[in-house]
């Protein structure tokens, strides 16, 4: 992209009153922005309100500072060889699964070291196509579950290992961890693997959560980082659930791990569905209220799935998964620390698949309070229990 052409871009986006909207009527009636703006007014008022035309005709004040800065952004190279790009509205290569989206950004910011076909183009100033039948989201709560963030790790691993990358919005809890078991698929030494994409709802200049920053690296080394937002915006509360038509739009569905009734997962099931595509969901306790998003979508008409198994049997032009892969799919299976037949565990069967207290325990059990801390101590250690906020302990998947 030449300076120039950058700069009207920018002025376009920044240009106020002008949305997205009435941006894409501009940019059909009259082309290119730079056509635009060698406008008479009176063609302007053809699209355009005249609140609207008057903005056209002056450059936005903060346009100066932005073009400089993404200028050198777009300029300056990572010291890890990940790839930075812009693709416009106007791009031959602007993602065409976003063209069918309602409201599709005028400009998308890239980075990243991954392509996303396999005929991409090796040039990096060439546009970063994604195909949408390679991409599943994977989305849920901020706050989920020990349980709920380990199936997000194995569901991504098991997706990743079949062929699929993994769309999510890089957030605490459930996204995070769906882009670190994406990474976990990775094969030794292999670079520009396009396993994970993460949308974001800051500029590529920032990272929202900090915790996140060696994550977002990890992705960009691996796959890709995606906004829609220009370089220093800040992580606004609006940006997060804008973001997620995005998610929805990249993808061939969307898997939902956990989620609240009030959750912005479900807006991008939502969103998932009236794009005509595939959403799952992925069951839990009747009683933790990280389920009851995953329950009201089920009973709405989302796929209940148990495995990754499930999820590719649903998505055409994916074969099965192999007997290794398949074993990564299911959550579960840890690895057997203490010498028993940890599933016939007598506490593990009184603990059952619900939270649950030390007095209900005990009530269960008849064991000693020391006794029974003991032997929860020990499966906790071995990763088949979980302690719980408020003194609930659970049993986790595969024990």
């Amino acid at each position: 992209m030449e300076r120039d052409e950058l700069k009207a871009w920018l002025r376009l986006t920044l240009s106020p009153g002008i949305g997205n909207v009435t941006a894409r009527k501009l940019l059909t009636a009259f082309g290119l922005p730079q056509a635009i703006f060698e406008q008479p007014s009176c063609a302007l008022r053809q699209v355009a309100t005249a609140t609207q035309t008057q903005a056209l005709r002056g450059e936005p004040e903060a346009l100066t500072g932005l073009l400089e800065t993404t200028w050198a952004w777009l300029n300056q190279s990572e010291p890890n060889g990940c790839r930075r790009h812009i693709v416009t509205l106007g791009d031959p290569g602007y993602p065409k699964v976003l063209l069918d989206i309602d409201d599709p950004p005028l400009m998308l910011y890239l980075l990243g070291n991954a392509h996303f076909e396999d005929d991409a183009p090796s040039d990096p100033a060439a546009s970063w196509p994604i195909e949408a039948r390679r991409c599943l989201a994977v989305v849920g709560s901020r706050n989920p579950t020990p349980q709920g963030a380990r199936n997000a790790r194995q569901f991504a691993k098991a997706l990743v290992q079949s062929g699929l990358t993994v769309v999510s919005g890089l957030a605490l809890g459930v996204d995070g961890a769906a882009h670190e078991g994406a990474l976990e698929a990775l094969p030794d030494g292999a670079t520009g693997q396009a396993l994970t994409l993460a949308v974001i709802g800051t500029g590529l200049d920032r990272v929202y959560p900090r915790a996140h920053h060696a994550l977002a690296h990890r992705v960009a080394q691996h796959g890709l980082l995606l906004s829609e937002y220009p370089l220093g915006t800040p992580p606004l509360n609006a940006n997060f659930p804008k973001r997620n038509r995005l998610i929805a739009g990249l993808a061939r569905g969307t898997l939902v791990v956990e989620a609240a009734l009030q959750s912005g997962s479900l807006i991008t099931a939502r969103l998932t569905t009236e794009q005509g595509k595939d959403v799952f969901a992925i069951p839990g306790s009747i009683h933790a209220a990280q389920s009851r998003g995953c329950h009201a979508l089920i009973k709405q008409g989302a796929k209940l799935v148990e495995s990754a198994q499930d999820v590719l049997e649903e998505l055409q032009g994916y074969e099965a998964l192999s007997a290794v892969t398949a074993g990564l799919a299911t959550p579960g299976d840890p690895p057997n620390k203490n010498g028993t037949d940890d599933a016939d565990h007598a506490l593990l069967q009184a603990i059952g698949f619900d939270p649950v207290g030390l007095d209900a325990l005990q009530g269960r059990t008849q064991l000693q309070t020391a006794d029974l801390q003991a032997q929860l101590m020990t499966l906790e250690i071995n990763g088949l229990v979980a302690r719980l906020p408020g003194g609930l302990f659970q049993r986790l998947p595969g024990a």
